[in-house]
């Protein structure tokens, strides 16, 4: 597989997934993560370990932000070799009249033919 080939399937995950975050899909945001996943987050829990832990994340998320709110990548770079990638993304999430940016990095892991989020980490710049 070309290296645009990986980065492009790895793109197409991902694009899934925030399509899956804005329509409150479960089956969709965790289609594509790894039984082990870790996630760092920015409201607690600060970490998530194992999809059930990362699923739960989803909860209080999914009871703040409404199916029409937006959570959007506007800028993401992919690094992709033949078995490992990972990708940094601008995010934009929240309603209409309040958005706010977020970073993401995601890792992922290609077992079998197919790409696995191992790792997940949400933040947002310091106030202070």
């Amino acid at each position: 597989m070309t290296q645009s080939g990986a980065e492009n399937q790895v793109r197409t995950i991902i694009e899934a997934w925030a399509d899956a975050v804005r329509r409150h899909d479960y089956a969709g945001v965790l289609a594509h993560h790894d039984q082990d996943i870790v996630m760092f987050d920015v409201p607690p829990p600060f970490q998530s370990r194992g999809l059930d832990a990362y699923r739960k994340t989803w909860d209080l998320f999914f009871g703040c932000q409404r199916p029409s709110d937006a959570f959007d990548i506007e800028d993401i770079a992919i690094t992709a070799g033949d078995d490992v990638a990972f990708a940094v993304a601008v995010m934009r999430c929240g309603a209409p009249d309040a958005t706010f940016q977020f970073r993401l990095t995601i890792g992922l892991r290609k077992v079998d033919g197919d790409w696995f989020i191992t790792h997940e980490h949400h933040s947002v710049p310091a106030t202070e």
